[in-house]
């Protein structure tokens, strides 16, 4: 219990400690006070992960609304992702936020925001997910923020409407629940007792919230606004984490407030499924058509993210085990890719896919992990992605209450991956095989700890497939927990 209390609270605090390193003029120790407390808060999560559940006791606002927290299994696979991609992606900006101003300030947020992802992934209720799911939000817009630029205002500004306008639509969805059920308490399975009409608009309404933050249509738009205005760092958190607070309030809301077996069936399942299996075929045709390469990674996020959905709208067992190993291996792979694309930012300044030919032979360990990478978000065996793909694909076969959608879904789920495998390995043949149109310029040595960083995601992303008997099993104790026994 203390050590998941010290992660958020250790999270929280270390932001306002990065503003005391703000007068070194050697950035070198404030890039290591960074990285040395995020390894901290890195194994406080990972004791409270390897510790087993465990709750706290509960703060008491009214006799009604109380905050409170707890380590299941849900919570724990979330931590387990949270801190481990804050600790790779805080390690390269130590080396990209070199050429970036305020770079304190990019430190300050990135631990704030961190630490109301951690609150949100370990609150016991809809109250107190729902408090931390407004922090994420109000954290992590100044990363989005974080040049001044005129675009970058107008971004933030973007993603802040957006992100309110959800939230807001999800505060509807859980006043209705709060006189539906006893508890506002997270309970597997649910403690809704009954179906009712109003509850059915409800709890679309608050998908839909919720779902604007993970990027589900109609409310998608902030995604490729905001991901490439933002220094390339927060671009990889917005869309591997940050995004998933959005899939982590639905779920809460599905599997543990209302229960899936009160939707199942429902109207409602069928709106939410064509909205998701929409999403995925839309994100994937604008990323096939954008230019600009961080843009383009994020019309790709905004349709990986909906096979995420896509996975917990068929709610079944199999569905959630799928839209798990999705959560998983899309945040290894899209932290990566953003990452990647960072580097070429940072050495050459090159922001569109035409400028990247033959820059593969300049920067080979990079557009290595790329293309490791880009196989597995493509879903090619043996990386992650394609058993990810796969379990979602026969979780919908397999669905009997969905009628046509349960062979509509494959069709778009494959359709989807053409599509990703032309914009990604487009990028991959310019970088290899094309010939340079600047062949004169300098090559410039990567950045060691860029390098390995990427390296190890694309690790993850490789060795997380080669051992899917091992990760699947982790996963099945994660997908136990959602359901009641």
């Amino acid at each position: 219990m203390y050590w998941m209390i010290a992660s958020i609270a250790l999270a929280i605090i270390s932001g306002p400690l990065m503003l005391a390193t703000k007068p070194l003029r050697n950035r070198t120790p404030r890039i290591a006070v960074a990285v040395a407390l995020q390894a901290i808060i890195t194994v406080c999560g990972w004791v409270t992960v390897l510790g087993g559940d465990c709750a706290t006791g509960r703060y008491r606002f009214t006799d009604a609304l109380s905050v409170g927290f707890a380590a299941d299994g849900l919570a724990r696979f979330f931590c387990g992702l949270i801190v481990t991609a804050w600790l790779l992606v805080t390690v390269y900006a130590g080396v990209y936020m070199k050429h970036e101003k305020s770079e304190e300030r990019f430190f300050l947020f990135s631990f704030l925001t961190e630490g109301a992802m951690l609150g949100a992934a370990f609150s016991d209720s809809l109250v107190s997910m729902y408090v931390f799911y407004e922090m994420v939000t109000l954290f992590s817009m100044p990363l989005v923020l974080h040049s001044l630029s005129q675009e970058s205002v107008a971004a933030a500004k973007k993603y802040l409407y957006y992100s309110v306008a959800g939230a807001f639509m999800a505060l509807f969805g859980i006043f209705v629940i709060s006189t539906q059920t006893d508890t506002l308490l997270f309970v597997p399975g649910g403690s809704v007792a009954e179906t009712t009409p109003l509850l059915l608009v409800a709890v679309f309404v608050l998908c839909l919230g919720f779902g604007a933050k993970a990027g589900l249509f109609p409310l998608h738009g902030w995604l490729p606004t905001a991901h490439p205005v933002a220094p390339a760092p927060a671009s990889a958190l917005l869309s591997g984490i940050i995004a998933k607070a959005g899939v982590l309030a639905i779920v809460r809301t599905v599997y543990f407030a209302v229960g899936p077996d009160r939707l199942a069936g429902t109207w409602v399942q069928t709106a939410l499924l064509c909205l998701s299996l929409l999403t995925v075929l839309m994100g994937s045709m604008m990323a096939y058509r954008e230019k600009i390469f961080k843009k383009r990674l994020a019309y790709s996020t905004v349709s990986q993210i909906s096979y995420v959905l896509t996975g917990l709208f068929l709610f079944s067992e199999a569905g959630v085990e799928g839209a798990l190993w999705q959560i998983l291996f899309h945040a290894a792979v899209k932290v990566g890719l953003f990452l990647c694309a960072g580097a070429v930012i940072f050495l050459y300044g090159k922001t569109r896919v035409e400028e990247l030919d033959g820059i593969g032979k300049k920067m080979p360990i990079t557009f290595a992990c790329f293309t490791v990478l880009s196989l597995s978000l493509i879903g090619i065996p043996p990386t992650g992605g394609f058993f990810s793909k796969w379990y979602l694909a026969t979780a919908a076969l397999e669905s009997s209450d969905i009628g046509a959608l349960s062979w509509l879904a494959p069709a778009i789920l494959l359709l989807s991956a053409l599509l990703t495998a032309g914009y990604l390995l487009q990028i991959t043949i310019k970088a290899f095989f094309k010939k340079e149109a600047d062949a004169d310029t300098a090559t410039v040595k990567e950045p060691a700890a860029m390098t390995l960083v990427l390296a190890v995601l694309a690790l993850v992303a490789l060795v997380g497939g080669l051992l899917a008997a091992q990760t699947g099993g982790l996963l099945t104790t994660v997908v136990s927990s959602c359901f009641a026994r």
